[in-house]
């Protein structure tokens, strides 16, 4: 499977699910969003927002693509961009840190590590703008049907699985950080690992059954 990641721009946007590309729980405060999504076009609003948030702050979020498919995104931006940030119970936001707003990877496509792919490409992104951490709400309760925020909201257990460490607990919307040298090792390590896995299958290796053990004991630099 093929897989491409890129960011989000105004002529990658219609390439988020329907129902994300007309959300904007984040993007606007909750009396704001609810007025847009009661009278007004919220489509419009959510474009607004991302072609503000392009000028002023640049990226602020990667789609990836799997066979030419979308398949997933990441929302990413300054708290201060994002109204939403301060109406949880474990606001705010560390000042050195960016709010990861929400990362959904298509059905089809989940468990086959693209939701990695995009913190990985997040943390990239952030990193050269001089940014120390990001920080995400996690919905603990995720996929139980409590209410409507499922959707906006990546699960908690997701973050934790990818490397994030709770710095406020909370039964509901725990507030979670991954420091970013933490997420670009990553690559350093999944590199290593397929380093070991060619040198084992050298063929000279293979006929010196001594030397490959001596290559596997090699610590890691």
């Amino acid at each position: 499977m093929s897989r491409r990641l890129v960011n989000l721009t105004l002529d990658t946007l219609d390439d988020l699910p329907r129902r994300c590309r007309q959300c904007v729980y984040w993007e606007l405060d909750p009396v704001a969003a609810e007025r847009a999504c009661a009278s007004g076009d919220p489509g419009l609003e959510k474009e607004a927002w991302v072609s503000q948030t392009l000028l002023e702050w640049g990226s602020c979020g990667k789609l990836i693509y799997a066979d030419g498919m979308p398949a997933g995104f990441a929302l990413y931006a300054p708290p201060a961009y994002v109204p939403r940030s301060m109406a949880f119970p474990t606001s705010p936001i560390s000042q050195d840190a960016v709010l990861l707003m929400t990362t959904h990877v298509v059905p089809p496509f989940d468990g086959g590590g693209l939701g990695r792919m995009l913190i990985q490409g997040v943390a990239r992104d952030v990193t050269k703008r001089g940014i120390k951490a990001i920080e995400a709400f996690g919905d603990a309760k995720y996929g139980d049907d409590v209410d409507e925020l499922s959707g906006c909201l990546a699960p908690a257990d997701f973050f934790l699985a990818v490397g994030f460490k709770t710095v406020r607990p909370h039964p509901r919307f725990p507030r979670v950080r991954l420091e970013l040298r933490t997420a670009l090792s990553w690559k350093s390590d999944v590199e290593y690992a397929l380093e070991k896995l060619l040198n084992s299958m050298n063929p000279d290796a293979i006929l010196r059954p001594a030397t490959r053990s001596m290559l596997s004991a090699t610590p890691k630099e």
